[in-house]
């Protein structure tokens, strides 16, 4: 009998002890599984909790985000002078000063924006071998390909002026040569302004066509669509030249320079509709290097320089300057530019313009 009181008192304190360990057990089993969920400890095939997503970042976000960043001049349009030979009836960039920079400011100013992200590089006017009969747009050519080694040099000109004598010095720097021609009737082009003396402007390309062959110069042809040759058919002409590229343009109004009161032309009677555009587009769609730019592509998807190397902002329908890239950089006057990269992206405004990944067959 004395042995039974102490023997019930174990079984007593043993059940206590293990009431209390499987309370205890039952805790940390629980505490575990929270553990494993704040963890994420969970089995790979077992679906998973549902948390809260994150903030999606938006194509407005996103765009917000981009516009900070400064625009890179990939492509650059320098008219470095205004005077031209030409009368142009249409012509958006008119003789309105004699001015051109010195020979060395304009240097520096390529070099600004080859520091800036620049490739190619556009030389135009007016007639840029007017000045010092093409030394002057000679020099700057060579400049940009062989101390600034920029993948593209290009030229645009109404091809009067033009010696062999340019091409046997400067051909060699120069990866693209564009010539105006907006008709293959000479008639008519004596009626928008391209008419020169005795001189026939289609003979004259033909000529320079030969030229850019002979010293491997890219060739292409630049056509702005008008009251004048909208009906015309090229298709023949274009085949037989050959070009590179065939840029087409929209006959385009810019205030100030062939529109309104202070303009030097008076372009209303050379419009064109849109329908009547995409007639003459129609109509020459077989042509393989045809690019055509309507008003909508055109008007602000250039980077566009004027002769004192202020980026011109075209989005009100003038050309509004920024200041100089020579007194403020590039960075600070691209901000006023207008420059529509998305626009010059679609229209094609990077494309393959290094004579060099060309492969013509010269």
């Amino acid at each position: 009998m004395g042995m039974l009181v102490p023997t019930a008192l174990a079984l007593g304190l043993l059940s206590l002890f293990q009431q209390q360990l499987g309370s205890l057990w039952s805790g940390l089993a629980i505490l575990f599984c929270w553990l494993r969920i704040a963890l994420g400890w969970l089995d790979p095939g077992k679906e998973q909790p549902q948390v809260p997503d994150e903030p999606q970042e938006t194509q407005e976000t996103q765009e917000d985000r981009n516009s900070t960043q400064p625009t890179t001049p990939v492509s650059v349009n320098y008219h470095f002078t205004r005077q031209c030979n030409y009368k142009c009836g249409f012509c958006f960039h008119t003789a309105k000063t004699s001015f051109v920079l010195p020979l060395e400011e304009a240097k520096r100013g390529l070099l600004l924006l080859k520091q800036a992200g620049m490739e190619k590089i556009n030389f135009s006017g007016g007639e840029p071998f007017l000045q010092d009969r093409g030394e002057y747009l000679g020099k700057l050519v060579r400049f940009c390909k062989e101390e600034l080694a920029l993948p593209s040099v290009s030229v645009v000109s109404n091809g009067s002026l033009i010696r062999e004598r340019w091409f046997k010095d400067y051909g060699d720097y120069l990866d693209i040569l564009a010539i105006s021609c907006d008709s293959f009737d000479e008639q008519v082009n004596v009626l928008i302004g391209r008419g020169q003396g005795k001189k026939n402007h289609v003979e004259n390309l033909q000529k320079l066509r030969r030229w850019c062959r002979d010293y491997k110069v890219a060739f292409k042809i630049n056509s702005v669509i008008n009251r004048f040759n909208v009906d015309e058919d090229m298709n023949e002409h274009i085949r037989a030249l050959s070009p590179v590229r065939w840029k087409v343009f929209q006959c385009l109004l810019i205030e100030g320079e062939n529109s309104g009161e202070d303009a030097l032309r008076e372009a209303e009677r050379f419009l064109i509709s849109n329908e009547e555009f995409e007639a003459f587009l129609e109509r020459h769609k077989e042509v393989s290097c045809l690019v055509p730019e309507s008003n909508q592509k055109m008007k602000d998807s250039y980077l566009i320089l004027d002769e004192y190397m202020r980026f011109l902002n075209c989005t009100g329908g003038r050309k509004d300057p920024s200041k100089s890239i020579l007194d403020v950089g590039v960075e600070e006057a691209i901000k006023f530019s207008g420059f529509d990269e998305k626009m010059f992206l679609k229209r094609g405004g990077k494309y393959v313009w290094s004579k060099a990944d060309l492969k013509l067959d010269w």
